[in-house]
């Protein structure tokens, strides 16, 4: 068993249990224009060094052995931004596609987007379906990236799916089970998050993994995302560890 301290001052230390960690971590990168802006800095410069951030943590959950890790980077809202900080984070996600196509097989990490992939322009699609080809043949840790994503959108999304299904014979609506709903989802197959991290000062889930995320444990930081560390990842592992998870029962 491995043990790890962390602490800043007036925090308690994040004492972290690596031979029981959660399986499916779920982050909302929040915080990102708030960081750059506290700089004197325009938004853009905010997602360019959260990026940075996002490719540091992915790293530290697949070396300590975290099975799933899924990240909210772009929500159906997000079109209402400016033009400008749209296309950075469009550019930025372009970046990152190129660079995990070159990695992924090296690593042993596996890309998996959830979300409507539709209204990303032609050759982002592209990239998504060969980062989705080369991960069909990989093993390793699983990064899903929410991008074009809602969850009342994927909720119904799936729900149409079904009444598809029912409409051409192949199931009954008696049928639908929780269980069987799961496979209609975008992250059908992936086991539901343990814990679900929120840095930047927000305590909502603002349409994240609302059918998912039923039984995850919160943790909320006012830490911008920018500067959330592997320190911080700590913390809420440690809290999370420190929690009795009864689902229901006592």
């Amino acid at each position: 068993m491995k043990l790890a301290f962390w602490k800043k001052e007036g925090e308690p230390a994040g004492q972290v249990d690596f031979s029981r960690l959660p399986r499916h971590i779920a982050i909302i990168l929040d915080g990102n224009g708030r960081w750059a802006q506290k700089r004197g800095l325009p938004r853009t410069a905010g997602h360019k060094v959260g990026a940075e951030a996002f490719r540091t943590i992915a790293t530290y959950c697949r070396d300590i052995g975290i099975d799933y890790l899924t990240v909210y980077a772009f929500s159906t809202e997000n079109w209402k931004r400016p033009e400008e900080e749209v296309g950075t984070i469009m550019s930025l996600l372009k970046r990152y596609l190129l660079e995990a196509i070159d990695t992924m097989e090296r690593d042993n990490v596996r890309l998996r987007f959830m979300g409507d992939m539709g209204p990303l322009n032609e050759e982002l699609r592209g990239l998504v379906d060969e980062c989705n080809a080369i991960s069909d043949r990989l093993t390793g840790c699983q990064c899903c990236i929410c991008i074009n994503y809602g969850g009342r959108d994927e909720i119904v999304h799936a729900a149409r799916k079904f009444a598809m299904d029912c409409t051409a014979g192949t199931v009954k609506p008696e049928q639908l089970t929780e269980e069987s709903f799961d496979g209609y989802l975008y992250s059908a197959g992936i086991p539901s998050p343990e814990l679900l991290i929120r840095p930047g000062g927000e305590q909502r889930l603002s349409n994240f993994l609302l059918w998912q995320c039923a039984y995850a444990e919160f943790y909320f930081t006012d830490v911008l995302w920018p500067d959330f560390t592997k320190a911080e990842l700590h913390r809420a592992i440690a809290a999370y560890q420190r929690r009795n998870r009864r689902f229901g029962a006592v």
